[in-house]
Formats: structure tokens, sequence, C-alpha cells
């Protein structure tokens, strides 16, 4: 099971609809709608909210994994964030250097990041 199929069950159980569990959440029910298709996921820090307005513990709430990519969730969350950290620092390094706030070694520092991050996510390929 996914944690979508996961969070989809949990909420049929409890008879929400996705509008009404986004009303709980804070979010759009769009943003529920992906999390039930597995398009996206909730925030980390809203997992245990999630978790008590569906009525189950956090272990029940994560223990499904997504067997067609064949690793579970906190697999997904280190790939997602080496991603989101690379763009970060290109992105910082760009901004800073167009602002002239960015001395040469700094931007170094953050582009070596910015690499290292995108080598752990190539990483990912050679152990699907």
């Amino acid at each position: 099971m996914t944690l979508g199929t996961v969070i989809a069950a949990k909420r049929k159980e409890k008879g929400m609809t996705q509008a009404e569990l986004a009303e709980k959440m804070g979010v759009t029910d769009k943003a529920v709608s992906k999390w039930e298709r597995d398009l996206s996921y909730p925030d980390v820090a809203s997992f245990p909210r999630l978790a008590r307005i569906l009525g189950v513990s956090l272990d029940e709430l994560m223990e499904g994994t997504d067997d067609k990519k064949g690793r579970n969730n906190a697999e997904d969350i280190i790939w997602i964030a080496a991603r989101g950290i690379a763009l970060a620092m290109g992105v910082a390094v760009t901004v800073l250097s167009i602002l002239g706030e960015l001395d040469s070694r700094s931007g170094l520092g953050m582009l070596g990041i910015g690499l290292a991050c995108i080598a752990i996510y190539l990483l990912k390929d050679g152990r699907k």
C-alpha cells in the first residue's frame, strides 16, 4: 500500500470527503487528491495532525510502501530533499551574484553543496 492509498482508505473509513479532510488539514481538496494519487505528499510536519484526523497512529499512516518504485517513503523524501537543496544552492548563487553580495569562496562552497546533492540524487538510478 502506498501512502496515498492509506490516506484515501482511512478518509473513506471515516466517511469524509476530500474537501472535508482538506478543510481540517488547512489545504485544498486538490492537494488531498494529489496525496491520494501519490503525486505529492503532505508536509512532514503535518503528519501527526493527519494521523489524528484519520484516527490512526503515525506507524499505521506510514506503513504503506510504493510497490512500483520498490522503496519506502523515507527514501522518496531523501531524493526530493537532494534535488531541492541542489536547486536552492544554484538559485542562491545566481541571485546573490546578480546582487553583488556573493564572494567567490562562498559561491564555490554553495555550488559544491549543490553538486554533492545532485550526485546523491543520481545515485538513486544505480539503486533501482
